[in-house]
């Protein structure tokens, strides 16, 4: 069975933590979607969509140990904030 388009940018862009404070909340876990479909060059889903995807898999923001990770966690830096290059 194929991976929905979910759960390869789960897979690709992030990782569990078990780290005390390992967690994406609401807005940085949907923006490193969304970078994660520009660099796969994959159209985003809407964002109730995408919630309703992350409920199905018990991924729950600010709850949920995840961190980011490869390239759409560095696209997603560089461009919520320009300052740091």
């Amino acid at each position: 069975m194929a991976n929905s388009q979910y759960d390869q940018f789960l897979q690709e862009a992030t990782a569990h933590d078990a780290a005390p404070g390992a967690v994406l909340e609401r807005d940085c876990l949907y923006g490193i979607y969304t970078s994660w479909c520009f660099l796969s060059q994959t159209a985003p889903r809407s964002e109730d969509d995408f919630w309703a995807a992350m409920r199905q898999k018990r991924i729950r923001p600010g709850r949920t140990p995840l961190r980011m990770k490869g390239p759409a966690a560095a696209d997603y830096i560089l461009s919520s904030y320009p300052g740091v290059v």
